[in-house]
């Protein structure tokens, strides 16, 4: 490995540019495969029955349109944890640090929850379970003995990530072929073995819950199986030639993403006994120790497949979390360099590492694997907080095209006057269908992190103190607010909202009421000058 060191003119570290096409798309289809593709089909089916096909088709248009946005703003902006820096060029510190705030919430959270994951499928081996324990039996929380392993597989994530981003790209890049090979060859053996037509029509026929459940499969794990395009973005600083590499990586994961699911779901329901869906389907299948794939292939007589995805669901869910700890790491790093957290995060190594945001991650990650009341709660309010990060890139594209319109482009959006506002409507409405329940503590998550980002300002000389940008900012808060007191008037979620919107007429009142925001966010960006310097205190990074 070339261990050199690059430095800036002030002859201090700089990230390493080693990262190549192949790297950088596998950073992003291994963050798309993960433990979702294990029990996300069943999650939508149970939801959604047969019309679970429309939920993947709506989340991969959704998913499409904000990686067509992603892929211009990387490629343009190739800077490390981007989804922090594009606001912040954009609409100004404030705004910048709610980006990357949420993102770095959502992103620090999956690396312990797919590890978590893998031990709960390593713990259904008889041997594993007798000898090693890993689960507590009555609620499924780690043991002493699991959180040592759990601590274990964390600390080799973390090895891996200090010694530098090419081992994690090289480590990464193994892993997703695996992490591809087997969900396509799951649907080969299922469809080949085990197809039941009739299946797309049974328990109420092709969508018993009508678009309603099409819409409410969406947060139970559709959207969460189809998320992790933008982790090619959040090393966009390491990659060999961003302009060329970046928007093409993102854009070939997504395509590769979106059709290994939508066949995934296909032979799900398809392997099904039509006698289990035959009224409901409320329980199509017993997931099973190791997920419902692994069953349905030992019924159709394929069990040396079901060995396979024994060894899959380890290692789907582990190779997840080995990027997410990276990628979380580089967005506490642009949060720290940028002066919107303790600087200490933003500093790099002299191989050109953020150690200090990597030990952040593992420190953040072992804490998560505390069996804290509501865990499966936090996850998913965590979890779902990717759209609200996901919402900050489509108002940064259209402000940045005004108010850096010089700005070299290697790839474009294509009429990105359609599908920016497009962009931020989907993510508001994937905020909207996870309901009010949810969508109150992410709010609340991230008045939590304005009080660590007012506590950085203090502790810092007023010289170096980044100017907030509060005209820029402004539209934030009623643009949050706002979605809340939808999702407490709309018709989703567990508990707490009243349903007073009427069906149809609640997604009407989020796509008014977010267009509105989207057009007044674009008119409090920051100045042209105020762009430009922000872009200038970035150039170590731009220059490629």
């Amino acid at each position: 490995m070339d261990t050199s060191v690059e430095t800036t003119q002030s002859d201090s570290p700089r990230l390493h540019r080693s990262i190549g096409f192949y790297g950088l798309m596998f950073v992003s289809l291994g963050s798309i495969i993960g433990s979702g593709w294990l029990l996300g089909a069943l999650k939508a089916a149970k939801v959604a029955g047969p019309a679970s096909i429309l939920s993947w088709v709506l989340t991969a248009v959704i998913m499409a349109t904000l990686a067509l946005v992603h892929a211009e703003l990387g490629a343009a902006y190739p800077v490390a944890g981007g989804t922090a820096r594009f606001p912040r060029i954009a609409f100004g510190a404030l705004a910048g640090f709610a980006g990357g705030w949420v993102a770095w919430l959502q992103a620090v959270a999956l690396a312990p929850v797919e590890v978590e994951a893998s031990l709960e499928y390593l713990n259904n081996i008889d041997w594993i379970k007798n000898n090693l324990n890993l689960l507590h039996p009555a609620d499924q929380t780690l043991t002493a003995s699991g959180f040592g392993w759990a601590t274990l597989l964390m600390a080799v994530f973390t090895f891996i990530n200090l010694v530098g981003v090419k081992l994690l790209s090289e480590s990464n890049s193994a892993m997703v072929i695996w992490k591809t090979v087997v969900p396509v060859l799951t649907v080969v053996v299922l469809i080949s073995l085990r197809f039941h037509p009739g299946n797309f029509t049974a328990g109420g026929g092709f969508a018993p819950a009508g678009a309603h459940g099409v819409f409410a499969a969406l947060p139970v794990g559709v959207v969460f199986a189809l998320q992790g395009f933008e982790q090619a973005v959040q090393v966009g600083g390491e990659a060999r030639n961003p302009q060329r590499d970046l928007s093409r990586a993102i854009l070939v994961a997504m395509v590769i993403g979106t059709i290994v699911y939508l066949l995934l779901e296909v032979a799900f329901i398809g392997a099904l006994d039509p006698a289990s869906i035959a009224n409901d389907w409320s329980n199509p299948i017993e997931k099973g120790a190791f997920g419902p794939y692994a069953t349905l292939a030992t019924v159709a007589g394929a069990a040396w497949l079901a060995y396979i995805l024994y060894a899959d669901a380890f290692v789907s869910p582990a190779g997840t979390g080995l990027l997410y700890l990276g990628t979380s790491a580089r967005l506490s790093y642009a949060l720290g360099k940028d002066k919107q957290l303790p600087k200490t995060l933003g500093k790099l190594s002299i191989r050109g590492v953020p150690v200090w945001s990597i030990v952040l991650s593992f420190v953040v990650g072992e804490i998560m694997f505390l069996p804290f009341p509501s865990w499966q709660d936090l996850v998913e309010v965590i979890t779902s907080a990717t759209a609200v990060m996901y919402a900050f890139a489509p108002v940064s594209l259209i402000a940045l095209r005004k108010r850096d319109p010089d700005r070299a482009r290697p790839y474009r959006t294509p009429t990105p006057n359609v599908l920016a506002p497009a962009g931020f409507i989907a993510a508001n409405l994937i905020i909207y269908w996870s309901g009010f329940d949810i969508t109150w503590k992410i709010v609340v998550a991230m008045a939590v992190g304005l009080i660590l980002f007012a506590l950085t300002r203090i502790s810092e000389p007023k010289q170096d103190r980044p100017e907030i940008a509060w005209r820029s900012a402004v539209w934030i808060v009623p643009w949050l607010l706002g979605n809340v007191l939808i999702g407490y008037l709309g018709r989703y979620g567990g508990s707490g909202n009243i349903n007073w919107l009427p069906e149809w007429v609640d997604l009407l009142v989020v796509v008014v009421f977010n267009l509105a925001i989207f057009y007044w966010a674009i008119t409090q960006a920051q100045p042209a000058e105020k762009v430009r310097e922000a872009v200038e205190s970035e150039r170590a990074e731009l220059t490629v």
